[in-house]
């Protein structure tokens, strides 16, 4: 079986957000990257196929050089080969149509892909990238099973999980509950010198015309003081709940 795992570059979450070019680009200064969570559950997925089916595992990403550190961090998690498609990725359809081509010429058996980015959180790119190779998808996906040609998932849905059946080729779109965050892998020395072994390629990007395009970003609006109060004096929380905070 032969896995393609795509992986988005994002910043941590303790980083600290500016933009520069009057809030029109991301200042990426003091910026630390990292694997998209939601692909990281997806890769140490494919790390436990691989471990006990025998399975191939490629990842991938579309982005500039900048990316390939998190690319690395992936081989030494344990991926077999990376490709990085060498062209910005400015949208959801850009970016699923370069994941595409690429899947395409690899002939993967199962792609799995993050739920969403933690940036921009579009959620658009897994069932695009489906559309896109004509083949098989099952999003907000917490458990996965492969036997010959058959898959079994379990997706998350409004109050509760779905079990569904369906078969390869497969894109999923997965989340926490692939894997928990304890069976998250982090690299050791041995993973770290191998991956720089591994083979990293970079492939020309096919030409697509993206469909969106950001104007402007705002940061949320800061939180309000927080006011104590006397837990004793009941009157005051309801008449703040009630006249402030207009929760009651």
């Amino acid at each position: 079986m032969k896995i393609l795992v795509c992986i988005s570059h994002v910043p941590d979450t303790t980083s600290k957000i500016n933009f520069t070019d009057n809030d029109t680009q991301f200042d990426t200064n003091g910026v630390q990257f990292v694997i998209n969570p939601n692909d990281e559950f997806g890769l140490t997925r494919a790390m436990w196929f691989k471990e006990k089916q025998g399975a191939s595992v490629d990842v991938v990403n579309v982005g500039g050089a900048e990316t390939e550190p998190t690319l690395r961090k992936a081989l030494a998690i344990g991926a077999d080969n990376a490709i990085r498609v060498n062209t910005p990725a400015t949208d959801g359809f850009q970016v699923a149509k370069q994941l595409a081509n690429v899947a395409k010429e690899g002939g993967y058996d199962l792609i799995i892909a993050g739920r969403e980015s933690i940036d921009y959180n579009g959620g658009m790119v897994p069932g695009m990238l489906a559309a896109l190779l004509s083949a098989n998808f099952v999003n907000t996906c917490i458990g996965i099973e492969i036997e010959g040609t058959e898959a079994k998932a379990i997706r998350e849905i409004d109050g509760g999980k779905e079990s569904v059946t369906t078969s390869l080729p497969l894109v999923i779109g997965g989340q926490k509950g692939l894997v928990e965050e304890s069976d998250l892998r982090i690299p050791n020395m041995r993973g770290i010198m191998q991956a720089r072994k591994k083979p990293l390629n970079v492939v020309a990007p096919v030409e697509v015309v993206a469909q969106t395009e950001a104007e402007k970003f705002e940061k949320p609006a800061p939180k309000g003081a927080v006011k104590l109060i006397d837990p004793d004096n009941l009157d005051e929380l309801i008449n703040l709940l009630h006249n402030e905070a207009k929760v009651i």
